[in-house]
């Protein structure tokens, strides 16, 4: 089939993407080879939702697909690592459908095509990605953004896709040049306020295309961040047994793990991530703004120094 006629060509986790949608977060597909590794399309999928999930669902599973359906925005529908069908609700922003696209269906669909989906952000230092995880309202987002700052560029931000080559060697492969950062980090960072797209709340999308790598780098260290009570950021490598839970903790939608079969493929994957890379908790204060404290400490981890800059 001529890719041209799939619907229009992007490039996102190493994929090409013919999408029936408009998706401007993601970089275009200029030079389309083949048939799409992914297609993106419309379908009514009311019937089958109805048959496959309650009442008060938002999830549903069955034949190895994934559904998801989002109140007053659609019903999504994931299948074979290759294709995303879309239901629209009447009335429905193109931003909330695209969020919800990019985010739980692409994390499904990664995990269908047998990567490691990981929920937060990553960054190239010294040649080598450095992911931060953590719970939501961590800071993963805003320490990538104070390394952007400093001249490191954005792999990704949300879904940190790993996947290993023939050697076991971990990789992370870039997403899409956009990050998502709340109004209270855009202001402490002394960002341009005004000029970005609001996804939800005050959350907003920031586009960083003169700052992201479209590469896939090795994967050197993971941060796991935590809020604690404290005056002051700390680091403490992580050891042992508990590296495990953590990668399995900060998984993206880890409850699709189980509901897809997943749970053999995913111990295996991360016990040959957590066997090549380094892995830190990185502690920050619950009060303040300790973006700098964190990414002196980052950089320190990461061999680079605290006053490097490669802007």
């Amino acid at each position: 089939m001529n890719p041209a006629a799939q619907g229009k060509a992007y490039r996102a986790f190493g994929l090409g993407i013919a999408s029936e949608f408009d998706l401007p977060e993601l970089l275009p597909d200029t030079e389309p080879a083949g048939e799409a590794d992914v297609r993106i399309r419309r379908e009514d999928l009311t019937a089958i939702w109805q048959e496959r999930a309650e009442a008060d669902d938002c999830y549903a599973f069955g034949d190895g697909e994934f559904m998801l359906r989002i109140e007053g925005t659609g019903i999504y529908r994931v299948r074979d690592g290759r294709e995303i069908t879309v239901s629209r609700a009447e009335g429905a922003a193109e931003t909330a459908i695209r969020l919800y696209l990019l985010g739980t269906c692409m994390g499904a669909l990664l995990f269908q095509r047998q990567l490691l989906p990981l929920h937060g952000s990553a960054v190239v230092i010294g040649g080598r990605a450095y992911a931060f995880v953590g719970d939501s309202g961590a800071g993963k987002s805003t320490l990538a953004a104070a390394l952007l700052q400093r001249g490191y560029p954005l792999l990704t931000d949300d879904v940190v896709a790993v996947t290993l080559t023939r050697d076991r060697v971990p990789y992370v492969i870039p997403a899409y040049p956009q990050q998502k950062l709340w109004q209270e980090s855009i202001e402490r960072l002394g960002m341009q306020e005004g000029r970005y797209v609001p996804l939800y709340a005050t959350k907003f999308a920031i586009p960083v295309a003169q700052r992201f790598c479209s590469d896939p780098v090795p994967l050197a260290g993971v941060f796991e961040l935590v809020k604690t009570d404290g005056s002051r950021a700390e680091l403490r490598r992580l050891r042992g047994l508990e590296r495990l839970p953590t990668v399995r903790y900060h998984t993206y939608r880890q409850f699709l793990i189980s509901r897809l079969g997943l749970d053999h493929r995913h111990f295996s994957t991360s016990v040959s991530v957590v066997d090549r890379i380094a892995m830190y908790q990185l502690r920050r204060p619950e009060s303040g703004f300790s973006a700098d404290e964190l990414v002196a400490l980052v950089l320190e981890a990461a061999g680079e120094g605290a006053g490097i800059s490669h802007g």
